[in-house]
Formats: structure tokens, sequence, C-alpha cells
């Protein structure tokens, strides 16, 4: 018998088998987790436009509009009187009380083959959705105006994007 166990035991021994001791391993569960926000959505105003108004052009110039609305003229420009100035208007959706950024850019109005270029600027450059996730923003700008543009009604466009930070 004595032959026999010994025989199990050097077979145990040499087939490579071992069995881990206690404490060599030990096993541990993660955590994971996944935020989704809600996407931030850009709308324009229904009605709202950046209007530069009525003018005479004189020797060329400017026309700029506040983000506020409030209007103005440059050099040999000058506001037809009961013209009407206004800044252009968004609504920005999204996630509750994040913050974002706001770029505009220029573009041209035109009448025919006439064009007159324009820049815009937003009312800030970053803001942030209330509680509720939203928020508005509006965006002026400045025409230049050469002296051989013609007269007619000049129509464009423009992009503005916002950005979560």
């Amino acid at each position: 018998m004595k032959k026999l166990v010994l025989g199990a035991v050097v077979l145990a021994l040499s087939s490579g088998s071992a069995f881990a001791a206690s404490g060599n391993t030990s096993t541990a569960t993660g955590a994971a987790s996944a935020v989704v926000v809600a996407p931030i959505v850009l709308t324009h105003t229904t009605g709202a436009a950046l209007n530069f108004g009525r003018f005479t052009v004189g020797t060329g110039g400017s026309v700029d509009v506040s983000a506020a609305g409030v209007g103005s003229v440059g050099s040999d420009v000058g506001f037809v009187p009961g013209s009407t100035v206004s800044a252009d208007a968004f609504t920005v959706a999204g996630d509750a009380s994040r913050s974002f950024s706001i770029t505009t850019t220029g573009g041209s109005v035109t009448a025919g083959s006439v064009s007159m270029p324009f820049t815009t600027t937003p009312s800030a450059a970053t803001a942030t959705l209330s509680s509720g996730g939203t928020a508005s923003f509006t965006v002026g700008g400045t025409l230049t105006v050469a002296s051989t543009v013609t007269a007619g009604s000049y129509t464009g466009s423009y992009t503005a994007t916002v950005t979560y930070n």
C-alpha cells in the first residue's frame, strides 16, 4: 500500500498540477458610470434679423448695429429718417446649467451683382444655460458700404454656432 500511495504522490507532482495557496489571488468588483448630456440645440428666433436699416451712401462708410439693436453710421453714410435697425436673435436649449461658447461668421448682402460685406458680433462669447436648460443671445454687426453700391434691397446670411464648453 505504501508503494501505491507513494506512486500517486509522485504522479501528482510530475503532472505539473499545483494548487494555489490561500492568499495568492483576490477578486473585487469595479464601478462604472456614464452621463448622457442633452444635445445643444440652436434655433433662430422667428421674425428676427440683423437689419442694417435704410441709408444713403455718399462716398461710402459703414453701418453698425450693436448686439443691443442700436444703430450708427460712419463716414459718408446717413440713415434715412424713420429707418429701423435691429439685432438678430437666437435661442439655445440643452443640458441645464451648462456653459457654452458662441461664434458667428461674417457674410455679405447682395442685390443682383452688387454686394456689401459685413462682420457680426454676438452679445457674448460665452453663456450658461439656465436651470431649465435654455438661454438666448443676440447678434449685431458692421456693414461696409462702398461709394459704388446701387440703390436696392440687399439680402444675405451668416452662421451662428454654439458649442458646449
